[in-house]
């Protein structure tokens, strides 16, 4: 595949060229190049950028397909601009075995659409005590989460992070006190981050905190890292652009100076990655309370209409929280369209706004938000190792 006069923006920035991919790598990047008999793909002047990485997914499977399933997961983040995405452990069953885990990955590669990581439960079958199953994972587990809830023990935490550090596992941190939420939920995510930060440190653990909501836990986090805790962090593009809603959603939408904090930790560059959360649900589900929404269809559209054109961060750093800073927190060769690195890309249009349109989204469910909102930033094309996995030749011809 040939991909020709785009705009290339990545973490390393923008410039004019084309792009070429072989065999699901790219082999070339430059201005003029040809390629013979194989598919060529004119941006038009579009913007092409590394296709996203989700660092935080719920795709439902195995236990609650009727809200998502791999199929509708893959499709749904295609049309979104992702091609590799990392699922949480709360499903029924709960993922606490590689044999569970290979099993979805392996459903994900057979469709083809977006690659899966899928995380292993920190404590067995979330029963909050034992963690001896994490000593028998292979070397292709690498992420584990109680994602959902807190691990309430600290004890338990402490002895998952010990074993964390020995395996090379990256432990990822869903901050909640879950004897504190009916109380008080900005102290239940501030006394659980800080709490996890400093088992890190004790432990040695290589810790990912997820959602991070308030300040408090944000000012948390920035000191543990100036302190030399392995910590990295993520923000969803919710809690960015909602402030004082009661959309739920958990953690929950927080005061406009959270967000404020938050939007000011991504422009200085404190924070790795941005990820969506998606979370699935029926209609039913969320009359019942059920917390979450979809977010992978609209990911990218939020931040850039929020991030970019009200805030002004450099498309350049988005791209560093949607791709390359993801890929180096899972380790992947994404994120940059450079030669050698995956060719998954995804072409934008960045200069005319569309409206949302729940109806329209691959997912099966359809809980969102943003339904009817006029955003920036819509994905016209997404490739996958070279292959057009949304989007038509027409649509970027």
């Amino acid at each position: 595949m040939l991909i020709c006069n785009a705009v290339l923006t990545d973490a390393d920035g923008a410039r004019p060229g084309d792009v070429r991919i072989e065999n699901g790598v790219i082999t070339a990047v430059g201005e003029g190049l040809s390629i013979g008999g194989d598919t060529v793909l004119d941006a038009g002047g579009r913007t092409l950028l590394p296709a996203f990485i989700d660092l935080h997914c719920h795709f439902r499977t195995p236990g609650f397909e009727y809200k998502e399933d791999i199929d509708s997961g893959s499709r749904a983040a295609a049309r979104g601009g992702y091609t590799f995405v990392n699922c949480m452990a709360n499903t029924r069953p709960v993922c606490s075995s590689a044999a569970i885990a290979q099993s979805i990955m392996d459903d994900a590669r057979r469709i083809g659409l977006c690659d899966v990581n899928q995380c292993v439960s920190i404590t067995k079958d979330f029963d909050g005590k034992t963690t001896g199953h994490l000593r028998a994972l292979p070397r292709n587990i690498r992420f584990i989460s109680e994602d959902g809830k807190g691990v309430r023990e600290s004890r338990v935490m402490y002895e998952a992070m010990r074993i964390a550090a020995e395996k090379g596992l990256t432990v990822m941190s869903h901050a909640e006190d879950m004897d504190l939420s009916a109380l008080d939920y900005r102290l239940a995510e501030n006394l659980e981050t800080a709490r996890n930060l400093y088992l890190a440190q004790s432990t040695g653990a290589r810790l990912h905190m997820c959602h991070v909501s308030t300040k408090e836990a944000l000012a948390d986090i920035l000191a543990a890292k100036a302190r030399g805790v392995r910590v990295t962090c993520e923000v969803t593009p919710h809690h960015i652009w909602f402030w004082d809603s009661d959309f739920r959603v958990n953690p929950p939408i927080r005061a406009k100076e959270d967000v404020e904090a938050l939007i000011a930790a991504m422009l200085r560059g404190e924070v790795e990655a941005i990820a969506t959360d998606h979370a699935p649900h029926t209609e039913e589900d969320k009359r019942g309370g059920a917390p979450g929404m979809v977010g992978l269809e609209t990911a990218f559209s939020v931040c850039y209409t929020k991030l970019c054109r009200e805030y002004g961060m450099p498309l350049a750093d988005l791209s560093r929280l949607m791709s390359r800073g993801p890929a180096e927190i899972l380790g992947l060769n994404k994120g940059l369209i450079a030669e050698g690195y995956d060719g998954d890309v995804v072409l934008v249009e960045l200069g005319e706004p569309y409206t949302v349109r729940r109806e329209d989204f691959a997912g099966k469910s359809k809980n969102t938000p943003y339904d009817g909102l006029s955003l920036y930033g819509r994905v016209a094309c997404t490739v996958k190792a070279g292959r057009v996995t949304y989007g038509t030749m027409e649509a970027i011809g």
